[in-house]
């Protein structure tokens, strides 16, 4: 084959890849099906809702403290123990302030024995005015014997109130030293459950500066509370007595129900924003809810029936136009 016949087969062969190229390149290209997402237009109920969280809490919940400082002598109630007002639940030593007592007793008695030898000494003044007094009449005395009678008998008769005055002040340390003894005995003061004990057997209590904790005590579980905080935009829509809906993370599928007991004024800024304090009451006869418990509070504001309905994802679809 001469070479001017393989040129000119290679200048064939390159036009029409060219032309293949260009006839390709001018096909449009195949647009990828898209997928769509049907529903149903239709008429049902449409609610306006305030969202909030909160945590669940007794509504009474009573911290029980000792007046006294000492050794936690024994204890006698423990976590989710049971207790009934009045009952022992701890005892601190009381062997100092038993003591005490004692001390103040004979103090108390010594000093009722001062009041009676004062009351002795006041009497005995007294007949010795009276007889001053008679003799004088007679004008066996001088007038001055009758002054120093009458001197001695006021100052036996002050000395009577000092005595009197000394055993009240002896009674009302008595009194005191008999209510620290008393409260070593730590008492139940409601009908409750107990949330949690913050002492241990041997442990040393001071109640110096303030009544330290040991423990506390919730009065009913079966009654309970939300605090919940709603932001100042919201709080408008919602009033005092409105039913709640809340749920809780330990029961997902499981929907409860409460009531808008208060809505506090005093407002609480965090991060710059405004919330109220919403209480929300609620009934736990089953007691499946435990304090602590994070729960999620809807409020039910507005409602209306029979409203035709439509995904809000149909109005925020945006087609691709060409451009």
């Amino acid at each position: 084959m001469s070479r001017s016949l393989k040129i000119t087969l290679w200048i064939a062969v390159l036009c029409v890849a060219v032309l293949s190229g260009l006839h390709f390149a001018g096909q449009p290209t195949a647009v990828s099906e898209r997928s769509y997402k049907l529903a149903e237009v239709k008429r049902g109920e449409l609610t306006l809702s305030v969202s909030a969280t909160g945590t669940l809490s007794p509504l009474i919940t009573v911290q029980v403290g000792s007046q006294v400082s000492g050794t936690i002598e024994s204890v006698h109630a423990d976590f989710n123990s049971q207790v009934t007002k009045g009952d022992v639940i701890a005892q601190i030593e009381p062997s100092l302030f038993e003591a005490q007592v004692a001390q103040e007793r004979a103090n108390f008695d010594s000093a009722e024995a001062d009041q009676e030898k004062a009351w002795v000494a006041v009497k005995d003044a007294l007949r010795q005015l009276e007889r001053a007094r008679r003799l004088f009449e007679r004008k066996m005395v001088a007038e001055s014997d009758v002054d120093a009678a009458q001197f001695s008998y006021d100052s036996a008769t002050v000395e009577h109130k000092l005595k009197k005055a000394a055993v009240a002040q002896a009674k009302a340390a008595l009194q005191q030293a008999e209510v620290n003894l008393a409260h070593t005995t730590i008492y139940a003061p409601i009908d409750g459950v107990v949330l949690s004990r913050d002492v241990d057997v041997g442990q040393t209590v001071a109640a110096s500066l303030q009544a330290p904790t040991l423990f506390t005590i919730a009065q009913n579980l079966s009654r309970m509370q939300i605090e919940t905080n709603v932001d100042e935009a919201f709080i408008g829509m919602i009033k005092q007595g409105q039913t709640v809906s809340f749920t809780v993370f330990a029961y997902p599928g499981q929907t409860f129900e409460g009531e808008l007991a208060q809505i506090r004024l005093n407002p609480k800024v965090e991060s710059e924003v405004v919330l109220y304090n919403c209480i929300v009451h609620v009934d736990n006869a089953e007691l499946k809810l435990k304090p602590g418990m994070t729960a999620t509070v809807t409020v039910e504001v507005d409602s209306r029936e029979n409203v035709l309905k439509i995904p809000n994802a149909a109005l925020r679809y945006f087609p691709d136009l060409p451009a």
